[in-house]
């Protein structure tokens, strides 16, 4: 029995070193999870830091929902809610048809120059994110790890109950019973057993001795001396003799003493093993129990661990979306930088077409005026009217009388912010792309 006791503890906390092990790694499971999240949390707060700190020039955006990449905005919170995006089909004040040449004789009217000066109430990057949805892709996830500790929680006390349970149940069982030995009891016994035999031996021959002298005297006979002094030594070692017979009695009621004393402990310990026992086979039925409940929640924490990864790959998706969007918006900067370089040397080429046609226009008209004065009175009125005709007057204007192409100003400082974030978005890639080489 003390072998069966000492393999069901054994067992018992075997099985709750197991559930504590499985524990524990899920444990790691979680914290490898709650390391990506803080990784990835950290990004999404990075780059929306970037795009807090990137002003937008009023004229690149309207009120329109449509502007924001990720969701519908608040309209305008600093009055501007006619201002016009940078490529609208008109501005107040100018005609569809309006000329080049009033264009670069009278310039383009500036309606937004006192506005444009002050950036404080301009727009950054992040006023086109919806802060809503991040927040709500944020909440989720850390609800998604509540329902992660509520489903380890179910099994978090295990280990610990375990390990109370078996301990009290060692607290109960009894200390090593230390019998004594019945070889000796039994050996102490038989020369108790023997040296009583030879003094009861002895003594019922010296009543027989004593018992036939009696009737000797009686009948007559004389007894000599000697022979009454041998019967006064055998009377004189009675006590002695019975004092080693009390003695041996004594031994004898001693060991039976032990022998009971140990009989009882002995069943007084095989009650309480059986006991103990019983517990160990209901701690039994419990752990398999605990087991079940274990694997249940293993399987379930690895079906939800799967389902929050995803959730942080769409953090990750943001992140690159935002960075994407910020990326884009830098060079949408730098493609309107080119596009003004154009505009301006096209209107360079325009102007001097303009001047030479109109030197060239007024070249003609003086000649004109020459050949009419000297000639015009000599020729008949009805002859070749149109000699009389001003050279045409020629203007140049867009195609298919399309509006005129408006680009918005855009401040240095402002490309050379786009111009430096993008060479560090480049070098960036290049130092990813040499480490995932190496």
């Amino acid at each position: 029995m003390g072998d069966q006791r000492c393999n069901r503890t054994i067992e018992a906390a075997s099985v709750a070193k197991s559930i504590e092990l499985k524990r524990t790694e899920l444990e790691n499971q979680a914290k490898e999870w709650d390391n990506s999240r803080a990784q990835r949390s950290e990004a999404l707060d990075s780059i929306l830091e970037s795009l807090g700190s990137q002003v937008i020039p009023p004229d690149f955006h309207s009120t329109s929902s449509d502007s924001s990449i990720f969701g519908s905005q608040d309209g305008s919170d600093d009055g501007d809610e006619d201002i016009s995006g940078p490529f609208a089909d008109s501005l107040p004040g100018r005609s569809p048809t309006e000329t080049l040449r009033n264009v670069l004789v009278h310039g383009v009217p500036n309606h937004h120059a006192a506005r444009m000066r002050d950036r404080s109430k301009w727009k950054t990057l992040r006023d086109f994110v919806d802060e809503h949805a991040v927040n709500d892709l944020l909440e989720s996830l850390e609800g998604d790890r509540n329902i992660l500790d509520d489903i380890l929680s179910r099994t978090s006390d295990y280990p610990e109950s375990l390990a109370n349970t078996i301990s009290a149940i060692q607290a109960t069982l009894p200390v090593d019973l230390a019998l004594p030995s019945l070889d000796i009891i039994f050996s102490t016994q038989e020369t108790a057993l023997a040296e009583m035999a030879k003094h009861l031996t002895s003594l019922a021959e010296h009543y027989d001795q004593m018992a036939s002298a009696l009737r000797d005297n009686e009948a007559g006979e004389v007894f000599s001396r000697e022979d009454i002094q041998e019967m006064n030594r055998d009377t004189e070692e009675l006590p002695a003799i019975i004092a080693d017979l009390e003695h041996s009695v004594s031994s004898v009621a001693s060991s039976h003493e032990q022998l009971v004393a140990a009989k009882q402990q002995a069943e007084s310990n095989l009650t309480t093993l059986k006991g103990a026992l019983s517990d160990l086979d209901e701690l039994s039925d419990i752990m398999a129990e605990m087991l079940d409940r274990q694997e249940a929640v293993q399987i379930e924490v690895s079906e939800h661990l799967t389902e929050m990864h995803n959730s942080l790959v769409s953090v990750e998706e943001l992140c690159h979306r935002f960075t994407s969007y910020q990326y884009s918006y830098n060079q949408l900067l730098m493609e309107l930088s080119r596009r003004r370089r154009y505009m301006e040397a096209a209107e360079k080429i325009i102007a001097g077409m303009m001047s030479q046609l109109t030197a060239l226009t007024e070249e003609e008209r003086l000649r004109r005026e020459e050949f009419n004065t000297a000639h015009g009175e000599h020729l008949p009125s009805d002859v070749c009217l149109f000699v009389q005709n001003h050279p045409t007057r020629w203007e140049i204007v867009t195609g298919n009388n399309e509006a005129l192409e408006v680009l918005p100003e855009i401040d240095a400082d402002l490309l050379a912010e786009a111009n430096s974030r993008l060479a560090t978005a480049a070098g960036n890639v290049r130092t990813l792309g040499a480490s995932q080489s190496l």
